[in-house]
């Protein structure tokens, strides 16, 4: 007599539904008449549907917790059903940031031949100005040396599947993986200590005044040419130091130390919060980075000068921040002179 398949996987299926029936019946004294419904339930759908789990998997994807012998936050959990959620939405909302980045900078390169470097109009006078202090030059770059590695590094992490792997292969892009996933886990606590320190010393000189208003309304003279007076930081860059320092930056270590630390106790659903918002504060700060990085060095001659020396031509502080220059010359504040050991050359605009 030939058996089908079907009728196999039948005789199969009466068999274990026997030996379930027969097992939660045996067991039924032993667990709480519950459980014993529910093995019996089990049971007769594997009998009526044998391929047909669902009633198991409805369970187990219930995200209700259930017994275990591993002590810990979730172990009693097998399956938490918000972590699908989270996967679907993360990578549309990667995709939307790589699209913003790619053409941020594609703005940047076509306002660079368009416009051309931001220049002076004035020639140097060969006296020099302090704009920022030895410790405020090296709280800056240590802060920027740390977010820039950690936004490289978050790209690699978030892109390079997408992008870097089909070009230089596996091996090379496991190597340059596992290297930017230790930097960047490795490198976020410096960035934990360093810009609270940032965000105390740059705080005042970012407040808004009321000429500020002035300077928005006509762009900075970004576009016309026009000089516009501001203060020692412009508004602009105060937009930038509350947006990208501040609130992205605050966002990130926080989310960070939720990310990096899984030993705070916090749950599955707590960390799949903190990476989405981790990776859209990520990429809302990297875009203004690159715009910061752009006026700091070709964007805007002399800017790198500040940063670099500490000293800017008189020229330059009179035609950029015309305001905070009367104050120096006015003594209201100090910045006036040149540095001790020599006077680096003014830079020509």
């Amino acid at each position: 007599m030939r058996i089908t398949r079907h009728a196999a996987l039948r005789w199969m299926a009466a068999v274990a539904c026997a030996i379930g029936l027969a097992t939660a019946a045996a067991q039924s004294p032993a667990v709480s008449p519950k459980e014993a419904k529910e093995a019996s339930q089990q049971a007769a759908q594997q009998l009526a549907q044998p391929l047909n789990n669902q009633p198991l998997w409805s369970e187990v994807r219930s995200g209700q917790p259930q017994y275990t012998s591993i002590p810990g936050r979730e172990t009693n959990v097998l399956i938490q059903p918000q972590g699908q959620t989270w996967r679907a939405a993360r990578v549309p909302l990667a995709t939307a940031g790589g699209f913003l980045f790619a053409a941020a900078l594609v703005v940047l390169a076509a306002f660079y031949l368009w416009r051309g470097p931001i220049t002076v109009r004035g020639a140097p006078s060969g006296r020099l100005i302090e704009r920022f202090t030895l410790v405020e030059r090296a709280v800056h770059w240590s802060v920027a040396i740390t977010f820039t590695t950690l936004a490289v590094t978050g790209l690699i992490i978030t892109f390079g599947k997408a992008v870097l792997l089909p070009l230089i292969g596996y091996t090379l892009f496991s190597w340059l993986a596992i290297l930017a996933k230790n930097l960047h886990n490795f490198v976020g606590p410096v960035l934990v200590v360093l810009l609270p320190v940032m965000i105390v010393m740059f705080v005042h000189e970012n407040l808004f005044r009321s000429y500020d208003w002035n300077w928005l309304k006509k762009g900075g003279g970004m576009l016309t040419g026009e000089h516009v007076p501001s203060g020692k930081a412009n508004a602009g860059q105060k937009i930038l130091f509350w947006i990208m320092v501040v609130a992205c930056g605050l966002t990130l270590v926080v989310t960070g130390l939720i990310l990096d630390f899984p030993n705070f106790n916090q749950v599955r659903a707590t960390m799949q919060a903190a990476n989405v918002v981790h990776m859209i504060a990520g990429m809302i700060a990297i875009i203004l980075l690159s715009g910061h990085i752009y006026l700091g060095t070709v964007g805007m001659r002399g800017a790198l000068d500040a940063m670099r020396t500490g000293y800017v031509d008189e020229t330059w502080a009179r035609e950029h921040h015309e305001y905070w220059y009367n104050e120096v010359k006015s003594g209201k504040q100090q910045g006036e002179g040149a540095p001790s050991g020599g006077m680096p050359a003014a830079s020509k605009g």
